[in-house]
């Protein structure tokens, strides 16, 4: 493996998945001596303060006259022919289809005309394949942005078919799952903070999410409903969104308004596994299911659909239980199934510990490794 590589990373600044995937990977690629070069309108919110080996390019998007959206795909395009030049990248990595990697194709072609030749690898997260592939005025871009690419990496074997199914692609997409580092993930349980949302020893549920329709919080609040009479719980939203007022009025309706938390937006949403019992998560679809991996990781078993890539992550019957889209009765019997019984939740929490730990960073860090390798060495 070459050493030392000068690698830009592009990827949305926020606590969205591919957000802090790309973000991770470059910390993680830092760590072992590589030069990261972030890319992007604002600082990862992953990032934190200074670190070795790691330098941050801001997308400064000035409002045009002429223009009734500021044009942030060309003026990201010509960001990174800057660092690539000034800072003599080796590689761009991009994270998600649009705009990042049609921005970077057009850089590409945009230094090609200098002499200079940028391999550029495309990893797909999936709203940018299965909700913008649903577009159809989307497609051509897409597609063309993806078969140009010197690389394609999609982080589920579900994504990478869907991909195929929904475009044009003629070239071979390469799975690279996302994955969790185990290290920087506080997975320590705290009974004192438990005892704050659970004064009596209830059990608790936690679902983080940005609250989008596709996640379907309305049907944690259902699936809480028919449970919490029968085995004491209580539930916390962690995150904020469109679907977020529905989901207060519906617990109101409900009367459920004692046993459920909103916490809204916090820094570290993952900061609620440490007094979760269960993960829900009924999502419409899921390419991958970060958060379900995340919280593994802290030990605490998911309940979730069967839905996209997490029937890939999540095991039925193993580190969790997974059902139809919609089944709300079905979840809420395997959430009674995981808490009445204290001895099976305890194995399902090891299971889900040992599941995430085949998702390390440890082990995926070395797959990118190799496709930038492979990648520089035909270039």
């Amino acid at each position: 493996m070459a050493q030392n590589l000068k690698i830009g990373i592009v990827g949305y600044p926020t606590y969205g998945g591919s957000g802090v995937v790309a973000t991770e990977l470059g910390k993680a690629l830092a760590d072992k001596g590589h030069e990261i070069h972030f890319i992007t309108y604002s600082q990862p919110v992953r990032l934190g303060a200074m670190r070795k080996n790691v330098r941050y390019h801001e997308v400064n998007v000035s409002d045009y006259p002429l223009f009734l959206y500021p044009p942030y795909e060309l003026v990201l395009a010509s960001k990174m022919v800057d660092v690539v030049k000034y800072e003599k990248l080796d590689l761009l990595h991009v994270h998600y289809a649009i705009p990042h990697a049609s921005a970077a194709i057009t850089a590409k072609q945009v230094l090609a005309e200098e002499g200079i030749n940028l391999p550029v690898i495309t990893t797909l997260h999936g709203t940018d394949i299965t909700l913008l592939g649903k577009d159809a005025s989307f497609e051509p871009v897409i597609s063309f942005a993806i078969n140009k690419s010197d690389a394609v990496t999609a982080v589920s074997q579900s994504l990478r078919l869907d991909t195929y199914k929904l475009f044009g692609i003629n070239r071979e997409i390469e799975v690279i799952p996302n994955f969790v580092n185990l290290e920087n993930l506080d997975r320590s349980n705290s009974e004192e903070l438990k005892k704050e949302y659970a004064p009596n020893g209830e059990k608790i549920l936690v679902h983080i999410s940005n609250f989008r329709p596709v996640k379907r919080v309305l049907d944690v609040v259902e699936i809480f409903s028919r449970i919490y009479l029968d085995v004491p719980s209580k539930l916390i939203f962690v995150g904020d969104g469109p679907e977020r007022s529905k989901a207060e009025q519906l617990c109101r309706e409900k009367n459920l308004c004692e046993e459920v938390i909103f916490l809204g937006s916090v820094k570290n949403p993952t900061d609620a596994l440490k007094v979760a019992d269960l993960f829900v998560l009924p999502s419409e679809s899921e390419s991958f299911g970060l958060a379900a991996l995340e919280a593994m990781a802290c030990g605490v078993p998911v309940i979730s659909t069967n839905t996209g890539g997490l029937p890939e992550v999540n095991r039925h019957g193993v580190t969790g239980m997974m059902s139809n889209v919609g089944d709300v009765e079905d979840m809420a019997k395997n959430v009674k199934y995981l808490l009445s019984d204290p001895a099976r939740l305890a194995k399902f929490r090891v299971k889900a510990v040992e599941r995430a730990a085949e998702f390390s960073i440890d082990k995926i860090l070395p797959q990118y490794e190799a496709l930038y390798n492979s990648v520089l060495e035909t270039v």
